[in-house]
This record gives C-alpha cells, structure tokens and sequence, in this order.
C-alpha cells in the first residue's frame, strides 16, 4: 500500500510538470493565437481583438497566466474550444469515449495476440516457424503506423472493398439508427493499425523470457521428470512470462495513445487524436490542445498505477514485507 501511495504522489508531480512545461511550450511557441484568428476572420475587428487579447491573458506575465489556467483547470474549467465551439471538457468527454474504444481494442488485440506469438516462437525456438514469426516482428518494429495504416487503407478498403474508408459510423446514419456491427465494421482496421505498434515488441520480448526458461534448472528437471516444452511453457512459462509481458503492455499506453493521432487521422476516425491535431494545425485552439495534453497525461498514469496494482496480485513476491 506504501509503495501505491508514494507513487500516487510521484504521478500528480509529473502531471503537474508536464502542465508547467506544456504551458510554457505554448507561450513561447512562435505561433501567434491573435494573428492565427484574425487570419481565419479577416472582418474582426481591434475592439475584439483586445477583448480576446484580454480574455487570453495574453499581456499577462506567463506565470501569472498558468496560475489563472491551472487554478482554473482544478475547479473543473478547463477553457472553451475554439475549433469545436464547446467546453474543452465537454470535447475531450465526447471524443474520448470513441478512442477508447478504439485504444482498448487495439491494446487487448495487441497483448494478446503478442503474448500468444512470443509464446509460440518460444516453443519452436530456433525452427523454421519461429525463424519465420521473428523476421515478420522485426519487420513490423520498424514501420511506422502512418504507413501501415495507408496500406490497410488501400488494400482492405480501396482494392478489397471489405472496410469502410473511414469515420467510426456510416455517414449519413443517425447516432441512434447505428447499430453495434457498424460500429465493429468501422473500428476493425484503425484498431488492427494501432495494434501493430506494440505488437512485435511484446511477442519478442516473450520469446526472450520463455527462451530463459526453458535453459534455466527447473526446466531441466522437468524434462526429466518426463515434460516436454508445451507442458513446461503452461507449468512454468507463463507465469514468469506474464508479469514482463504486463510491464511492456501497460508501459505500451503512451505508444498507443500517440499512435491513434496517426491512426485517428488517416481514417478519419473521430476521436481524441483527431482533436489533438485538429488544436495543434490551427494554432489558436491552445485551452484544448493544454486540455487534452493533461488529460492524456492522467490518462497513462493511472495505467502505469493499474498496472503496479496487478503486479502484486500476480506475483505477491511485489508486495511489500512479503519474502519469496
């Protein structure tokens, strides 16, 4: 429980670091709010341009300027979105329900399917399949989502016709008229993209656990107490495999989070990345793009927090006064 507290208190000083250092980014940024709308509206006028300047804080000092908006965030007013034209908590409330969806599908397939193919390559370790699966990963770590995604989109979509183009409903459709298997239909392939990030990593890493086991003593003993290697990867291997595999798949939020800016894009998917890039290419959207910088920041904290709470009910050797 100790160990839970001190790093609840380490995770509210990195969020409230990363709030200094994201306001700071955006006050020196070279992009100027002011003249980004008055280029989007040539017609407004100095009146408003002062009044805006003023509502911003923008002739305030930068640290007085982040004590008004942090204060303001901790009261529950995290500014109002100028892209979207709606609180930026109301924004990141409507947006982030389509990605998790999204995020929780990719992250589940990727674990899975990750932690089954490491399993299998550490099996067949040294033979023509696991020969075969470690090229394949190694080749999947160096692309990046961006790409694959464009090729998903082309082949299953543009050639196949299987999937739809993009959005996470059919257009046209009423929200309430769309049913659960179009929703499926159109979170299959931007959830198969995001997955990939974290895929390959986590069944090589897999592959190099099981591989430890299977030369350690006690599988030694095993086999000659008669085990062959499927017995010992489901007596032995799974259990010292299960815990690093958790490390790798909740330390892969970040990843997947930044990876559904890419993937959010290239399918026109309308989630929570969208919005990030739709803040950040206008320049003058700086309450969301902060917004969602904190939120997403909370977002993989309390991953990172899930995750230590796992630790310890999987292998109680974590917990605290607790001796192997």
């Amino acid at each position: 429980m100790r160990s839970i507290i001190i790093y609840i208190v380490r995770g509210i000083t990195l969020v409230l670091a990363v709030a200094v250092l994201s306001f700071l980014l955006a006050h020196y940024s070279p992009v100027d709010p002011i003249r980004q709308y008055i280029q989007a509206n040539p017609g407004v006028s100095q009146e408003n341009v002062a009044k805006m300047a003023e509502y911003w804080g923008l002739n305030d000092p930068p640290m007085e300027r982040f004590g008004k908006w942090f204060s303001s965030v901790l009261r529950g007013d995290w500014g109002y979105s100028t892209t979207y034209k709606q609180p930026v908590l109301e924004v990141i409330g409507i947006r982030f329900k389509t990605s998790l969806a999204l995020m929780l599908t990719a992250w589940t397939l990727s674990g899975v399917l990750g932690f089954a193919v490491g399993c299998l390559m550490g099996v067949f370790r040294d033979r023509w399949l696991d020969k075969i699966l470690k090229r394949i990963c190694l080749v999947m770590c160096s692309i990046p989502t961006f790409w694959i995604g464009l090729v998903f989109l082309a082949f299953f979509s543009a050639i196949l016709g299987w999937f739809p183009f993009g959005m996470a409903v059919p257009p046209g459709v009423p929200p309430e008229s769309v049913t659960l298997g179009q929703r499926i239909h159109h979170l299959i392939l931007p959830a198969l993209t995001l997955s990939f990030l974290s895929f390959a990593n986590l069944a090589l890493h897999t592959r190099e656990k099981l591989i430890d086991v299977f030369d350690s003593d006690y599988a030694l003993f095993a086999r000659a107490r008669g085990y062959n290697d499927t017995q010992i990867l489901f007596k032995h291997g799974i259990k010292n495999a299960l815990l690093p595999a958790i490390t790798m798949q909740f330390a892969a939020f970040s990843e997947i989070f930044g990876g559904s800016i890419f993937a959010e894009n290239i399918f026109s998917y309308p989630g929570l990345g969208a919005a990030v890039s739709a803040a950040g290419t206008g320049g003058t959207d700086i309450p969301l793009f902060l917004g969602i910088v904190i939120f997403s920041a909370c977002f993989i904290f309390v991953g990172n927090l899930i995750a230590n709470i796992l630790y310890q009910i999987i292998d109680p050797r974590t917990r605290e006064g607790i001796k192997a």
